[in-house]
Formats: structure tokens, sequence, C-alpha cells
């Protein structure tokens, strides 16, 4: 079937079809290349992300340094190829844990940055969520938050989010009224309910993601019931399947560089190769073999339909060399190989469902880019790309920092190089405090006082102003041999070391 298709003049580099899916305007013919992609990523070992994660840091770790944002690169897209007709089963989600998770552990990184330890009955462990609150969330202790759970790719770390440690994820959320929810762990599982346990791990995610975790994150850590789901690779797969299973319980879903498709030739066959490789998994025991049902009902091209009514962002590269690759000696051929064939998958795969979406009459937005391979920086610049039209789904749209320090504020956020100002000032027992981009500037006995970092992490889990310490005496400042920082307050002190971490003493 013919789309009418009308250049949209105002956007300058994108189409718009007739049912509101946004593409770039160069047209290519892909049609007969799907089964050769297929062979082409599968022999160029489908091992989740092309980069590998840095090491994870210490507890309490130092801030990842934030990689700069990538320019944005033009966004053609390549024609979409017919779609098949095959639908599956309606889909069965999770069902409701007998038992409530619950919090057995709590650490806070910094007074913006905190980790939960959550208690999943179903999956028998704990499980490490992070959150990155809301600009807000001191200013205004009483108000609840839009959230944006962040799902990993296939080599996901048991310490860290991939995002935290090959992004700007913490710095580019801290102006925004979002709380940000980032799993740790998941290694290969696509986020869903496995039939089997597998490397000694029972993988229940979809049970923990939508029925366990969510009375946690709307309870004590003040989140709304509007939710948005973002992913890369593996995660975006896990982020579409998720929500069109579980319809209406997210209000964005945003798939980076997903493989949409489960059940078309090869499919099965190439995933399986990728737990294989990505921790030894055997995908037998996630879904059975490919003739089992629980394939097609966890296919996002399949369950597609059951997206009507949600926000949709899909992008992908196209494997070929990009802003952020190394080329080899072959022409337009990226040194990253694995990352090529992954990004190929993903482009073919991702156009296919955005065909299904057009045919079923679902809106959204797919942003096909001119190159690129299957790596983070494309997936740090996509996070960014997303957030208007995540902002907008959450009930964010018109949000922005609004805000202007005093002077005597401004004098000691400029003094600790805290950056610009993201709330007004607010009150806090016995004192007044603002939020800045690196830190808080608290009033106390002494005059407004820097608390920030880990040391700010530190004073937050013990209750901050309204705390056993009291309000702030000093600056953050360097110890006498200069190993480490501590602030003094008016009922004691906080220090902190790069091997021993943080103390609360008196």
């Amino acid at each position: 079937m013919r789309r009418a298709v009308r250049a949209d003049r105002a956007k300058g580099d994108r189409v718009t079809n007739e049912h509101g899916w946004r593409q770039g305007r160069r047209i290519t013919r892909v049609a007969a290349t799907v089964s050769a992609t297929i062979a082409v990523a599968v022999g160029m070992t489908m091992a989740g992300q092309a980069s590998a994660p840095a090491d994870p840091p210490a507890a309490p770790p130092a801030q990842p340094a934030a990689p700069a944002q990538p320019a944005a690169p033009a966004q053609p897209a390549p024609a979409q190829p017919a779609a098949p007709a095959e639908q599956a089963a309606p889909a069965q989600p999770a069902a409701a844990p007998a038992q409530p998770a619950r919090v057995t552990k709590v650490f806070w990184y910094t007074d913006r940055r905190v980790a939960l330890w959550v208690h999943s009955p179903a999956m028998n462990t704990d499980i490490q969520v992070q959150i990155l609150l809301a600009r807000d969330w001191w200013a205004r202790p009483n108000a609840k938050f839009p959230q944006l759970t962040m799902l990993d790719g296939l080599r996901a770390q048991d310490d860290q989010s991939g995002w935290v440690l090959n992004t700007n994820i913490v710095d580019f959320y801290k102006d925004k009224n979002v709380n940000v929810v980032l799993p740790i762990g998941g290694e290969s599982s696509f986020y869903t309910d496995w039939k089997q346990p597998d490397r000694g791990k029972t993988y229940k995610w979809e049970t923990f993601l939508i029925h366990e975790l969510p009375p946690i994150i709307e309870g004590d850590w003040r989140s709304t019931d509007v939710r948005g789901i973002e992913g890369l690779s593996m995660g975006g797969t896990g982020a579409m399947m998720l929500a069109a299973r579980n319809p209406g319980f997210y209000k964005f879903v945003a798939s980076f560089s997903g493989i949409l498709q489960l059940t078309s030739t090869g499919m099965p066959q190439a995933i399986q190769f990728a737990q294989r490789d990505g921790g030894g998994y055997n995908s037998m025991n996630m879904f059975g073999p490919p003739s089992d049902p629980a394939w097609k009902e966890h296919d996002p091209f399949l369950i597609a339909d059951k997206l009507r009514g949600t926000s949709l962002y899909v992008s992908s590269g196209n494997g070929l060399v990009g802003p952020h690759d190394k080329p080899s000696d072959i022409p337009l051929l990226a040194t990253n190989y694995s990352g090529v064939g992954l990004e190929l998958l993903s482009r073919v795969t991702s156009q296919q469902f955005a065909i299904k979406l057009n045919e079923l009459g679902i809106p959204g937005q797919a942003v096909y880019r001119p190159s690129g391979t299957h790596t983070w920086a494309y997936w740090e610049f996509e996070m960014a790309q997303a957030w208007p039209q995540a902002a907008a789904a959450l009930g964010l749209g018109g949000d922005k920092v609004a805000c202007r320090p005093s002077a005597a504020f401004k004098k000691v956020a400029d003094a600790n190089k805290l950056g610009g100002c993201l709330t007004p000032e607010y009150a806090v027992p016995g004192g007044r405090a603002q939020d800045f981009y690196k830190g808080r500037v608290i009033t106390g006995p002494k005059g407004p006082k820097e608390v920030a970092g880990a040391i700010g992490g530190a004073y937050a889990s013990i209750g901050g102003p309204g705390g056993k310490l009291g309000l702030p005496t000093s600056d953050e400042l360097p110890t006498r041999d200069g190993k480490g920082r501590f602030n003094t307050f008016e009922r004691g002190k906080i220090s902190w070391t790069a091997n021993g971490g943080t103390v609360i003493g008196k």
C-alpha cells in the first residue's frame, strides 16, 4: 500500500506520512536486504553493546565525567519494506506477585542520586535500582513527580547502569522535573519473565518492573503513576515489549537501536547467539523453542496494536561509519564490526515496526540517522533528542528552570563552581536553601555554605538540615593531608576520602 508523504518545510530535514510518523527525506531501498542483514548481524557476533562499559566505581564513587553532547546529525530515512501480516496471540502480562517487594538498603551517592536495594519476591534476590531525583525534589518536599525508567543493554552489569557509566545522564536530567529510574542488572534478560532459571538467576523482570517496583517508587520516592520508559539495544526491545504487554501503563516509550522483531526468519537464532555471547545464557530458558507461543507473545512487532494511545519514539543508525566511529580500511565501514551488524539489524527491524504502526494508524516518531553503529555516543544523543517528546507525554512540556540566586548565595555558588541555579530559594529547618547544578547552598549560623557531592549525599541520608548534624558551618574544605574533603555542621562533620568514602562524625 502506498503512503501519502508530504514535505514538512518548517522542519527542513524531515517528512511526515499520513499517520504522523516522521521520517528523513532521502529514501533508499532495503526490502531485499532483510535476510542478508540478519546474516551479517549474526556473523559479526551479535554481542550487545559494541563499546565495553568502564570499570564500576567503588562505593561511594565519584560522579563519572559527562561526555560531550554529540552534534545533531541529519536524519534521512531508508524506504520501508512491507510488513508481514502475521499477528500474535493476545499477550499475557505478568501476574501480580503474592508478596510485596521491600527496600533492604539505601545508599546516597549525592543529594540527587540514590541507590535502593529492592528485594524481589519473584526473583528471590535484591535488585539495585538507582533514582536520579527530580529537580524540585528538595524545594517541594510534598510534591510528586513523573517517572522515567531507563533500561540497559545486553551486557548490563550488576553494579552500575550502563547509562551512568557511558553517558551524561546524571547531568542531563539535573534540570528536569522527573524521577529517573535506573534498574541495575538483567544481563541478556530482555527484561522479561523467563520460563526457567539460567546461570543461577531467576529472571522475572516484567513482574519486577510492572508490579513489584512501582509501589516503592510511587510511595516513599514520591513518583506519580505518570510513567515513561526508554531503552537502548536489548533495553529498547524490552521497553516496547513491556509497554505493549501492559497497555496504558506507560505514557511514553522509546527504543534506541532496539531489535523490534523477535520471530521473523532467523531472529530467534540470532537472539540465542547474542545471549550465549552475552553471558552464556540460553534462550530456551527465556521463551522456549522458537515454536513456543511465548516468542510471539513477546514480539513487539506482533503486539504493536497494544501501543495505541502511547507516545512512541523509535531510532536507529544504519551501521555506516559515523562521527563517533573509527573508520576501517574499507570505505564507509567502522572498525566496530559487531556494532555495524547490530545496528543494521536494528535499522531493519525498527523500519518494519514503524511500517506496522503506520498500517495500524498509530502515530509516533521514527528517526533514522544517516550513519552510526551500535554504541553509546549515539544513544546519549537520542536520549536528548527524545526528551521534548517524553516531557510532553509526561506532562512536563512547559517545565523549565526559573530561578535567580541572591547575591550571598551566588557568591558561594560561584566560589565553589556549583554552576547555575536550579530552584528558587526555599525554606529548610532553621534556614534557607537553593539548589545548583553541582550542589546545594544552605544558610547556617555562619551564613550560606556549600554542601555537595558525596558529602551532600551522606548529609541527605541523615535528614539534611533537619537531621542530627543540623545546618552547615563551612563550605567543603580539603583535609590537612590533602587526601580528602570535609564539611563542618552545627553538631558534627562529614569527611570523605577516595578509599574510605564518607564518614559522619562529631
